[in-house]
């Protein structure tokens, strides 16, 4: 995703006030009506206003919302009956008059039918799973969940439910039989099968236990952000609302950084139990905080004391995470019984999965370095912590000093993130000019440029993207390709957005008298399409790679264009630009040779056969649910399945070390050490980096 920090200050200002003349006429009730009457309230007016593509509210609207609505809410059809659907079918045509009325009154009959159905399937799913199953009945189940119809009454729903839950015993009894297969020790013992069904019904209680005890935890807050949401993509797919526990997920997910003690929990029964504490961050550096430890309870500076004892992870994160420089006590339980109380001080906790970093492939006269960017990540919290430019900059800086006669520049999975971030990247390898068109809806299109001279790279380049790279890596990707300043290379395309959006903070957008039903979350909405300086865009096409390589997904339609309501492809003029000169004269001579190489690559063939495989299967969606058949089914696919296995890896050969520059840190720790090992074992299995080295190495030749 491609995000904008700040919208516009004048047309919030006129945003606010507009909102806040909204609200002002609302009749008495309950906080909790109150407040999601104002969070849909904002909705309307700042997507009215701000949004790229207004939509006309009108009764085609309204039959989307319904239709989008009711998946959000069942998609799997689990819940609802047919009946249910009839009942709700009053309000097909009204929800565009009751968004403008910020009028919640098919949202609350739907919920309330749906909390309805949800707490009868709780009294019965636990019956099904205490009776033996039939493992000799011939059925089916249909696990593709658009090609179900809504259960035509409760029995029906019953006996859907009952397909779904003996299908997963048959999962776990397939891997029993194999298990006891494979055993020497049981060699010529007979199996048990209704042991073994005994004791898959048995996990699987405790996991769908497990499952509504999740489902328990959500709040009507979540269910109200699923219908915000059902409005939201007939906008676009990108425009969402965040509910406040969310805003603070997409923050974290946009900066790698969080405010807090820097432990990871997990549920073991009734207690929240610390199940790694990350190096560096504050309840490292404190010390007593061990892997292990039953928290039983949070204690504020305020002294507010809350009991953990039977509460989610989910939930208990709220109160563990908090400002920085605050101080949070926990009473813990140690593994030896004893009990403590460990006061943190919390802080930044630094996420380093997000963050650039970079290695040194190959050796003598072969080396090249490589960085890999997992997202566009953008500094939030000030000069001392991370910004995805300073970052790449910096790695960049340490492979010179190991003299690399390139760079790959990893960008596969990564979905974006900071629209100035990318520029700035950008940056690092052309000596200034533009990088990327935006344009709002009715204004003229405006070139985005890096405006600072020099370069801090200017040596051979190549790029890895695939079909999850979006957003910012496309606009990353597609200015490298129209300077010519690099290779592309990857599957057939990137994913295919080319918008942007800003994230509009809810709590700012109403006025003092609504104080008190903050914090209401935030509102991601598109305001600008952007474009290649070559005047196309990648909405929907993506990024067309100079080197395409085999991928899974290369006979599967994936991406922005699969998307329902996705805006629409269109150019404009291109920008004035200068194309990169060093190296360009052999890139086809480089792109034959690659497309040479895994022409004959056995490997990259056997990817192409497992993608058309992986379609095939997708393609299949009932699956047989009597034991035998079941197994027949299941060996079938695991036969077939082996045929592919260790296809991806590669030369396990490739020299690989860590920068000088980097070894101490590395050192400094166990951990760290063997994040390290394990980071080099997946490079030198990865047949695209493989191939990737060599385009490096060819591309340098011809510098």
């Amino acid at each position: 995703m491609t995000i904008l920090k700040n919208i516009n200050k004048f047309r919030i200002l006129l945003l606010i006030a507009a909102i806040g003349l909204g609200l002002a006429f609302y009749p008495p009730e309950s906080k909790a009506e109150e407040k999601d009457k104002v969070i849909m309230n904002i909705i309307y007016q700042v997507l009215r206003a701000n949004h790229f593509s207004p939509q006309e509210l009108d009764d085609n609207f309204s039959d989307k919302a319904y239709d989008l609505f009711l998946e959000n809410l069942d998609y799997s059809k689990r819940f609802l009956i047919e009946e249910d659907r009839q009942l709700l079918e009053q309000y097909r045509m009204l929800i565009d008059d009751q968004i403008r009325r910020s009028d919640l009154t098919f949202f609350n009959e739907a919920y309330a039918i749906y909390q309805e159905r949800y707490h009868a399937v709780k009294t019965f799913y636990k019956d099904i799973l205490a009776q033996p199953f039939d493992l000799e009945k011939d059925e089916s189940l249909e696990t593709d969940d658009e090609k179900k119809d809504y259960a035509a009454n409760m029995a029906d729903l019953q006996d859907r439910w009952r397909k779904y839950l003996k299908y997963r015993v048959l999962l776990r009894m397939d891997e029993m039989i194999m298990d006891h297969e494979k055993d020497s020790s049981t060699t010529g013992t007979e199996m048990n099968l209704l042991e073994m069904e005994q004791k898959a019904r048995a996990k699987e209680l405790e996991t769908h236990e497990d499952w509504f005890k999740a489902l328990d935890d959500l709040e009507r807050i979540d269910w109200i952000s699923a219908y915000m949401n059902a409005i939201t993509a007939l906008y676009d797919p990108h425009t969402q609302y965040f509910p406040p526990e969310k805003k603070e997920d997409f923050e974290i997910n946009m900066t790698g950084q969080l405010q807090g003690i820097g432990a990871q929990l997990q549920q073991k029964g009734d207690y929240v139990t610390i199940s790694k504490v990350i190096v560096g961050s504050p309840c490292w550096k404190q010390g007593d905080l061990e892997v292990g430890d039953k928290i039983l309870k949070v204690e504020q500076e305020d002294g507010e004391t809350v009991d953990l004892v039977g509460m989610s992870v989910r939930k208990a994160v709220k109160h563990i995470r908090g400002p920085k420089e605050t101080v949070v006590k926990l009473t813990v339980r140690k593994l030896d019984g004893t009990k403590a109380e460990i006061p943190i001080t919390r802080d930044i906790v630094e996420l380093e999965s997000t963050f650039a970093k970079s290695t040194v492939l190959g050796e003598g006269d072969d080396k090249v370095g490589y960085i890999r960017l997992p997202k566009f990540y953008v500094n939030f919290y000030g000069d001392q912590n991370h910004d995805c430019a300073q970052d790449v900059a910096a790695e960049l800086e340490k492979l010179k000093a190991e003299g690399v006669k390139s760079v790959v520049l990893d960008l596969r999975n990564n979905g974006g993130g900071s629209l100035q971030g990318v520029i700035d990247i950008v940056g690092l390898f052309i000596d200034e000019g533009p990088v990327v068109q935006v344009k709002a809806s009715g204004l003229k299109p405006k070139v985005l440029s890096d405006e600072k001279k020099g370069v801090v790279y200017d040596g051979p380049l190549v790029v890895m993207v695939n079909k999850f790279s979006a957003s910012a890596s496309e606009i990353f990707a597609a200015a490298i390709q129209d300077y010519k300043r690099g290779i592309i290379i990857g599957g057939n395309s990137t994913f295919g957005k080319g918008t942007v959006q800003n994230v509009v903070d809810m709590d700012r957008a109403v006025s003092l008298a609504y104080s008190d039903l903050k914090p209401l979350g935030a509102l991601k909405l598109t305001i600008q399409k952007y474009y290649r300086i070559n005047g196309g865009t990648p909405q929907l096409k993506g990024v067309q790679p100079d080197i395409v390589a085999p991928d899974n997904y290369m006979y599967i339609p994936y991406g922005e264009k699969e998307q329902e309501y996705a805006l629409p492809y269109d150019e404009i003029e291109a920008a004035d630009f200068e194309v990169w000169q060093n190296g360009v004269s052999a890139y086809m001579d480089i792109v034959s040779r690659s497309e040479a190489r895994m022409d004959t690559n056995s490997k990259f063939a056997m990817i192409e056969d497992y993608a058309r495989w992986i379609k095939k299967e997708q393609e299949q969606t009932t699956v047989p649910l009597q034991l035998a058949a079941f197994r027949a089914y299941q060996e079938e696919y695991r036969t077939e399945a082996k045929k592919y296995k260790g296809m991806r890896k590669s030369r396990s050969d490739l020299a690989i070390r860590s920068n000088r520059l980097d070894i101490a840190e590395i050192e400094s720790s166990e951990e760290n050490k063997e994040k390290r090992d394990n980071w080099h074992k997946s490079l030198r299995n990865d047949l695209y980096l493989s191939e990737a080295y060599l385009v490096a190495l060819d591309l340098s030749s011809n510098y």
